[in-house]
């Protein structure tokens, strides 16, 4: 019958209308940067867009200090300078993320290590950290991805017990909770991207919390993602004790970001509410595992992936997606191709050209098979777009084109 036939195979879309959308920007935003423009200097020390912007994202967050940086990348570089993060040292992480999360650790000559994921939340696995630790680790870079927070109570223990700064990777996870806790006020620094692909935008751009509270660990911070310069009230210290990089948020930056907070809520609110009905509308499937938050936790979802069972499913995981598109309903196979440990980059280990410093100071390897669930899960994974523009309709047509392909393979496999 028609209503059973999988578009795929010419029968009828489940989305026949197109996903909602709306205007990210708008006459707030505008207002802000003529505001800016109107100050006659676009530098931050001299101007107030940047320091309202981090005044905000403080009494939003519950944090008393926090720095504007260029980008995510760099909030997370910073965090690891100020944490010091130096030649040599090893920091272990997630390999499911952005090079972003990377960068900054291989910047300051330290060696990425890679920990195991929770096959359902796709988070870092605290007894695959514990096993990672060696005498040289220094820091747990933790990932919560897709807005889906990390077991920050056993990671934070670990990180007691061996004596480890924690910094949280909060790029897609604005909003989300850890046992009601925001992520990026648990770990000693939290960082945030505001490029234009996360939940708020000022086209590029990042923040760093301060979770120790002190004055003298702001201060640093501050001075870090400033080259070292001491810019403080009118007065300004140029004299350096260490290296430290320019990661400076501009006044046009700081503006668009003051009208962006004032949607966050809203956002986060919309993905929360749509990425839990997606969980709800397919839990019972066989051979699909849902998106899993972790448990007491809520997640902003910056995006949603299932898994699929092959085992349980007559087709493989890429004609399952394939089979979902065609129904309508946006979808990727996968996330990134590979564990990011499979790039060239550590397989050769040579972050510089001709050299395989820092590399040759761990004897840490980066061979395939070192993170199994990591591997299965971009194996198995097909990930959604999560929106806030979207509609509720759009949501359940989502469910219901899922729904409609895993029962259709489900029962073929079953027959067979």
């Amino acid at each position: 019958m028609d209503e059973v036939k999988l578009a795929i195979h010419g029968g009828s879309k489940v989305k026949t209308t197109p996903f909602g959308t709306g205007k990210r920007f708008g006459l707030e935003e505008a207002k802000e940067l003529l505001e800016a423009l109107e100050q006659n200097t676009l530098f931050y020390h001299f101007g107030g867009k940047v320091k309202r912007f981090l005044g905000d994202f403080n009494d939003i967050y519950g944090v008393k200090h926090s720095v504007a940086t260029s980008s995510g990348t760099a909030a997370i570089h910073v965090a690891l300078g100020v944490a010091g993060i130096a030649v040599g040292d090893e920091v272990i992480t997630s390999p499911i993320t952005d090079q972003g999360t990377l960068v900054g650790i291989l910047y300051q000559n330290a060696i990425p290590v890679f920990a195991d994921l929770d096959p359902h939340t796709y988070n870092l696995d605290p007894k695959s950290v514990e096993a990672r630790i060696t005498p040289r680790t220094k820091a747990i870079l933790v990932v919560h991805l897709a807005g889906n927070p990390c077991d920050m109570d056993a990671i934070m223990a670990i990180a007691d017990k061996y004596g480890l700064k924690v910094i949280e990777d909060c790029a897609q996870s604005y909003l989300s909770r850890y046992k009601g806790r925001l992520v990026g006020t648990i770990g000693d620094y939290g960082c945030f991207s505001t490029n234009d692909f996360k939940h708020i935008s000022t086209g590029d751009g990042g923040i760093v919390t301060i979770n120790s509270g002190s004055e003298e660990d702001y201060f640093r911070t501050h001075a870090f993602a400033d080259k070292n310069y001491q810019r403080f009230g009118t007065s300004v210290v140029r004299d350096l004790s260490f290296l430290a990089p320019n990661y400076r948020m501009t006044e046009l930056q700081g503006a668009v970001g003051i009208a962006q907070l004032k949607k966050l809520q809203w956002i986060c609110d919309k993905r929360r509410a749509y990425g839990d009905r997606l969980t709800a509308g397919i839990c019972d499937l066989p051979g699909i595992h849902p998106h899993q938050v972790t448990a007491g936790s809520e997640s902003s979802y910056w995006f949603y992936m299932l898994r699929v069972d092959e085992t349980q499913l007559s087709c493989t995981r890429d004609e399952f997606a394939e089979a979902l598109s065609a129904e309508g309903i946006s979808c990727g196979a996968g996330y990134i191709s590979q564990p990011v440990y499979m790039q060239p980059m550590f397989q050769k280990k040579q972050a510089y050209k001709g050299s395989h410093f820092p590399f040759d100071l761990s004897d840490c390897s980066y061979d395939e098979g070192l993170c199994p669930n990591a591997e299965e899960i971009l194996k198995s994974g097909v990930r959604l777009p999560v929106n806030e523009f979207f509609t509720e309709d759009d949501v359940e047509d989502m469910i219901q084109g899922i729904r409609k392909v895993a029962l259709y393979y489900g029962a073929s496999q079953r027959a067979n």
